[in-house]
């Protein structure tokens, strides 16, 4: 810019001092001509100041371009700053326009709870106005009960009950009927079963092979597989046929463990596990494996049992001791630590009835479990709700009924079940457990309780 300036300084001297120098070679006559090179100073004047003018220029266009070129990167920038702005508010706009569809349905949901709500006091208030009465009507029936019992108090049994007690009647009938019909089938099919013993028992002293398959089978019956003590219905009539014991079943060809149907003498038909053992079958009237079944029951559940056959499970003292009326039993005892040492003893027994307490009375044969149970002494059997004489912390302070004597907790064989090898000696005496000689107290993992006649040899 400055260089232009000059530029335009300078033209206008050098212009001017050409037309002097004309006017004057008009005015006076010279008597020399002017030289030459007066002029070409000038020209050089002239071209040196177009030269600066050029390069002045050509900074300015340098200027310019770069000026130019910073524009358009603004411009660009303010573009792409303008395209972002752009979208960002068409997408506030579509924001806006969705809250306010959302707006919108709130609006409508808040109309529709609205209504809901004044329904639900109306229905409310309905509500409360049929309690009201229907409070009014209970008050109003019992003041009439009342004042009917006071004017008749012989008055008979209303005739809707005794329709109802007909009607309990005939369905009474018809199940003794049906209970009837079933025990019949029961006593034809175990006719059967003794007619097909007896023909394969003839097969047999005759030499004759097996039958075929379309023939009678002689493989022995499958056991009942019954799970729990629920099938201990009274029956008042006869059932011939029926074995007392486990015994009993072993000797009519029954050699597979397993749950079966008895009835000691004098007694109901009731199920009961017989477990196979050295050529004879035990009754087994209690099992523990896993704590599966809590032992902490009632005097009546110790009575009429609990669990599951198939499982854990406790026969009941009244089944156990129809069983052991009959003859002279043998009790059984096997126990499994937690180290899987293995134990048993065996006593001859007697057991008195519900009267006693079911006193249990011992004297050992045989075993290698030290002082499992007091002998010669008279062990009461008492439970948490049913304590005996002279045993009353016992069941409170060790968990599950027991036979129990002068000394709490020493045996307890359906005590708590501690699914881990017990630590402590309290936790060992609320738990399954039993005292050697020396007075150390094991705890226990699995026991079994059986009975069989005393006609059958001891084994260990």
């Amino acid at each position: 810019m400055y260089t232009i300036k000059l530029f335009l300084f300078i033209v206008p001297l050098v212009i001017s001092s050409r037309i002097d120098q004309d006017y004057s070679s008009f005015d006076s006559i010279s008597p020399e001509p002017k030289s030459r090179f007066a002029m070409l100073d000038d020209v050089k004047i002239l071209a040196n100041g177009l030269l600066q003018l050029g390069h002045g220029l050509k900074d300015f266009v340098h200027k310019t371009k770069g000026q130019i070129n910073d524009i358009f990167q603004k411009l660009n920038i303010f573009d792409k700053s303008f395209y972002d702005l752009s979208l960002q508010t068409n997408a506030i706009k579509e924001e806006e326009k969705e809250l306010r569809i959302t707006t919108s349905k709130l609006q409508v949901k808040n109309e529709e709870v609205k209504n809901m709500s004044l329904e639900l006091n109306s229905k409310l208030e309905s509500l409360l106005e049929e309690k009201i009465l229907l409070q009014q009507k209970v008050r109003y029936l019992e003041e009439q009960l009342t004042k009917l019992i006071q004017n008749q108090p012989e008055i008979q049994e209303h005739a809707e009950v005794t329709s109802l007690k007909t009607f309990i009647e005939q369905q009474d009938n018809s199940i003794k009927d049906l209970v009837q019909t079933v025990e019949e089938q029961h006593r034809q099919l175990n006719q059967q079963h003794s007619q097909i013993k007896e023909i394969e028992n003839q097969l047999k002293k005759t030499g004759i092979q097996e039958p075929t398959e379309n023939s009678v089978s002689s493989k022995p019956r499958v056991p009942r597989t019954t799970p729990s003590l629920q099938l201990n219905e009274t029956k008042h009539v006869k059932y011939d046929g029926i074995p007392v014991d486990c015994t009993t079943i072993y000797k009519r060809g029954e050699h597979t463990s397993g749950i079966y149907a008895i009835r000691p003498s004098s007694s109901q038909v009731f199920n009961v596990y017989c477990d196979v053992k050295s050529g004879s079958s035990w009754t087994l009237i209690q099992h523990r494996t896993d704590g599966s079944q809590n032992f902490n029951e009632t005097w009546e559940s110790y009575r009429h049992g609990f669990g599951r056959l198939d499982g854990e499970f406790w026969l009941g003292l009244e089944k156990i001791y129809s069983i052991v009326k009959q003859s002279n039993y043998i009790l059984r005892i096997e126990l499994e630590d937690w180290k899987d040492n293995k134990y048993y003893v065996e006593y001859s027994f007697h057991l008195g009835n519900h009267e006693t307490n079911y006193t249990l009375y011992l004297a050992k044969i045989i075993g290698n479990i030290p002082n499992a149970l007091p002998e010669h002494k008279d062990l009461v059997f008492s439970t948490w709700d049913h304590k005996a004489k002279e045993h009353l912390k016992c069941p409170e302070s060790y968990t599950g009924g027991w036979w129990w004597h002068n000394v709490c907790g020493e045996n307890n064989l359906n005590g708590k079940y501690i699914k881990s090898r017990a630590k402590s000696k309290p936790e060992r005496r609320r738990g399954i457990c039993w005292k050697s000689q020396n007075g150390r107290l094991y705890s226990i993992k699995s026991t079994k309780m059986l009975i069989h006649p005393t006609h059958l040899e001891s084994f260990e």
